[in-house]
């Protein structure tokens, strides 16, 4: 389905800047790169983020056939083949198909905080999500550089896929199963047209709430406040999250600090606007009287609010 994180890629496009990349040299001014070819780099080296450079963001809903997943559902999903060979439970006798992702970065970009979050969580499972075929390979290749450099065993417990989580994320996930989602940064998508494309909306985080853990934690970072709004009034209306403070999470700091888009954000001396949500206990969302069929449309739940026929005959005047 995806790629091992061990497999071997190609990063450089002459003779002569090839052989310096694959033996770590600089490559000369003379050398002329074509930036078109496909780019080559050697196992276990670290690869240079310009090969790798592609286009922002682009439409979720455009790709529907792209991208292949478990047909049987998350049950189907042997994780350690492609992404964990040397998952550190391995070694303790935990079986092959019990490990799976528990913390998801969706939309992970060059893998900043998903190779950060590899250190802060060392007990948990990382998986970086990203939809760009370029970005997700540097991510992979990025993974297999720090794993052979490191003399500990480290960032075994990290990975990448390329998939559209907009999409297929229940097919990988089963409910209850992930402690921590992370979007750092998402494609604002200004115009009111492509609000479907925004990766936190009312459907989705239903999606979301069904894959957390009870408390498990909703992350969201943006340097846009308008969005950050969006997020904000999103998740309060939905009623399996509710907003929380915390100071000593180790994860916000890498959060605001670890991706790439985060520290450009930094250079530039801008703001940056987060908020965490706690995904609230199934029996307590019961116990306050959940949300069911009968009351799916009632005023308050998802953000639904009431609006009367006068409101609804002078919207239709104006257009």
């Amino acid at each position: 389905m995806t790629s091992s994180v061990e497999a071997t890629s190609k990063e450089c496009p002459t003779s002569a800047g090839r052989k310096r990349l694959i033996e770590n040299k600089p490559v000369n001014a003379t050398d002329s790169i074509d930036y078109d070819a496909e780019p080559v780099t050697a196992v276990g080296s670290m690869p240079k983020k310009r090969f790798y450079r592609q286009r922002a963001h682009c439409n979720p809903l455009s790709h529907n056939n792209a991208f292949s997943y478990p047909c049987d559902g998350p049950d189907g999903m042997d994780w350690t083949a492609d992404h964990f060979p040397n998952h550190p439970l391995l070694a303790i006798g935990r079986e092959a198909k019990s490990i799976r992702p528990t913390v998801l970065d969706i939309g992970c970009g060059f893998g900043g905080l998903t190779v950060a979050l590899s250190k802060i969580l060392p007990n948990e499972t990382v998986l970086g999500m990203e939809i760009r075929a370029k970005v997700t390979e540097y991510v992979r290749l990025r993974i297999s550089a720090l794993r052979s450099e490191s003399d500990k065993g480290e960032y075994q417990n990290t990975s990448v896929m390329r998939t559209n989580s907009m999409k297929f994320l229940p097919f990988f996930f089963p409910g209850a199963s992930v402690k921590k989602l992370f979007f750092c940064f998402p494609d604002p998508h200004f115009k009111r047209k492509n609000h479907p494309r925004r990766i936190i909306s009312t459907r989705l985080l239903s999606e979301y709430a069904h894959i957390l853990v009870d408390n498990g934690r909703l992350y969201a970072i943006t340097d846009v406040e308008e969005l950050h709004q969006w997020h904000v009034k999103m998740c309060d209306a939905h009623p399996s999250f509710e907003r929380i403070e915390e100071k000593c999470d180790p994860c916000i700091s890498a959060m605001v600090d670890s991706t790439e888009e985060g520290k450009k954000v930094a250079r530039n001396k801008q703001s940056k606007y987060f908020c965490v949500y706690r995904r609230i206990p199934v029996q307590k969302c019961l116990e306050l009287g959940g949300v069911n069929v009968e009351d799916f449309w009632n005023v308050t739940n998802f953000g639904v609010e009431w609006v009367s026929d006068n409101d609804v005959d002078r919207t239709e005047n104006k257009n």
